[in-house]
């Protein structure tokens, strides 16, 4: 990719201004506060855009800084480059209101739509940050974001893995993560309406068991009733019978001997009396005798009855029939329905029994869990180990870029995890903090192109402002014959004169725009 032309129509304190870019070194000079920085934000916001903040974040971002001095509301630019072969254009208008992106092929004139991610593939997926974090050098910004070594990450199971660094393994990672999670996330709900279900059913069968238990107390009740009714009618017709048996001589209210001697009597005063009298004193004495047996038999009748004999006249058969009926009816109910209970009872405990049992649906959740879990293992490993085989690359490439442009006095770069370097010189490993600033410079300058170069298929232009401040004469020339030698298109953006001086020194051709 290279640029050709930036074309500035209302970005900060330019107006329809023009800048033509070349192969090879391009230098932008200009003194302070004439632009620099602007003409370096103005190429990122083509490639990537420009949001405005929201807030009071809005009034110190990127977006307000570089907005036009003038007519505010025609905020926009275009940027002319080449890839593939052919020249394309963007167009990009950065008002609020009027916020409108166009990409078209030159040569041919088709249309291409970056909302849908045209000029992403054009840039082979570069994004905003792994630009800034390797062929873009802002203004005292040579230090690397921790975004990189993320980028690193992906890159290395990316394209070790697959041979494309287009597929994102990083996120068919966090895809099984996520799948994993909602698969934990099932399997916990299952459990908790498998804890709710059981919880429901333990309750529903301590009602059912108390029925039970207050169905068989019931019919203990009514067993015990009708045992104690049967010992009582056995009691009552051994009694009745003995009460029949005392109360049978009883009727006799008089003594046979009493009537006998009544008999004799009449028969005598019949016999021994004169007649006619013999008639009529028989016939008094056999009344008199009358009289008496009479009024005996109504003193017995007249005497208190017993409780037997109470008993015997106020309790029939029919009376005592009809409760103990009711009585065996309500114990052949109560067993139907304690058994009835008793069957539901064994159903719960037997549901109960099935909810304990580890179900099949659970078995293929935690085989799938595991099978989830053995992916990520083994492409977190993947990813480790080609991570480590990267980083070699990344300290040979960045070793070989230092090694270069500080003569040889550094010659090899380490880098440890979370991007913490180091470097072997004068026989001794030398962390970074014990360097100069110059020096750091360098080797962040070293790391940003051996990333560069192993992150991007694509060769994109690198754009340095005011990068090489800190830099000596000898390490400024041996950076920039490196640049010139192993880069297609450089931009450098300065406001002193050494970089010119230095390329004319060592003979390198180079492009000079001044504003």
């Amino acid at each position: 990719m290279e640029f050709q032309e930036l074309i500035l129509k209302n970005f900060g304190k330019f107006t329809d201004r023009r800048i033509q870019l070349y192969d090879g070194i391009n230098i932008l000079y200009g003194e302070n506060e004439s632009g620099k920085s602007t003409i370096h934000t103005f190429i990122k916001g083509m490639l990537f855009g420009m949001e405005r903040g929201r807030g009071r974040a809005s009034v110190n971002d990127t977006y307000s800084i570089y907005e036009p001095w003038e007519n505010p509301n025609y905020y926009s630019g275009a940027l002319r480059f080449r890839s593939g072969g052919k020249l394309f254009r963007i167009d990009q208008n950065f008002d609020k209101y009027s916020k409108k992106a166009e990409l078209i092929c030159e040569d041919d004139g088709e249309q291409f739509s970056i909302v849908d991610g045209d000029l992403d593939v054009l840039l082979g997926g570069l994004s905003a940050g792994n630009y800034e974090n390797t062929v873009s050098v802002g203004q005292l910004k040579v230090e690397i974001s921790q975004s990189l070594e993320t980028e690193f990450k992906n890159y290395a199971t990316n394209y070790y893995a697959t041979g494309n660094s287009e597929i994102n393994l990083a996120k068919a990672l966090e895809d099984l993560r996520e799948k994993k999670r909602v698969l934990e996330r099932d399997v916990k709900n299952s459990l908790i309406e498998k804890q709710q279900k059981r919880e429901q059913i333990e309750q529903e069968a301590s009602y059912v068991w108390r029925d039970v238990h207050h169905l068989e107390e019931e019919r203990n009740r009514i067993a015990e009733e009708l045992e104690h009714r049967k010992e009582r009618e056995e009691r009552e017709e051994a009694e009745k019978k003995r009460m029949i048996d005392e109360l049978r001589p009883a009727k006799w209210r008089i003594h046979p001997i009493e009537i006998i001697l009544f008999v004799i009597i009449v028969a005598l005063a019949f016999v021994l009396i004169t007649k006619p009298w013999n008639y009529l004193v028989a016939i008094i004495v056999f009344l008199a005798c009358g009289l008496y047996v009479w009024n005996r038999m109504k003193v017995g009748k007249k005497q208190e009855k017993t409780l037997p004999e109470i008993m015997l006249e106020e309790i029939t058969p029919e009376e005592e029939k009809i409760p103990l009926e009711k009585l065996v009816w309500e114990r052949s109910h109560l067993e139907a329905e304690l058994k009835e209970k008793q069957i539901q009872y064994n159903n719960l405990q037997e549901q109960l029994a099935e909810l304990d049992e580890v179900s099949d649906d659970y078995r293929e959740y935690d085989k799938r869990r595991l099978a989830l879990q053995m992916a990520i293992d083994q492409l977190n490993e993947l990813s480790g180990n080609l991570q480590k085989d990267l980083e070699k690359r990344l300290n040979g490439n960045a070793s070989e870029i230092l090694r270069q442009i500080t003569n040889g006095k550094y010659s090899r770069l380490i880098v440890d995890e979370g991007l913490h370097m180091s470097v072997f010189g004068h026989e001794r490993r030398i962390p970074m903090e014990q360097l100069s600033r110059g020096t750091v410079e360098q080797i962040y300058f070293a790391l940003r192109m051996a990333a560069g170069g192993l992150l991007h298929e694509e060769e994109y232009p690198v754009v340095l402002d005011d990068t090489f401040a800190y830099y000596d004469d000898v390490r400024l020339g041996n950076t920039l014959k490196w640049l010139s030698e192993n880069k297609r298109q450089v931009v450098i953006l300065t406001c002193q004169k050494r970089e010119k001086q230095m390329l004319d020194e060592l003979g390198i051709a180079y492009h000079e725009f001044l504003f």
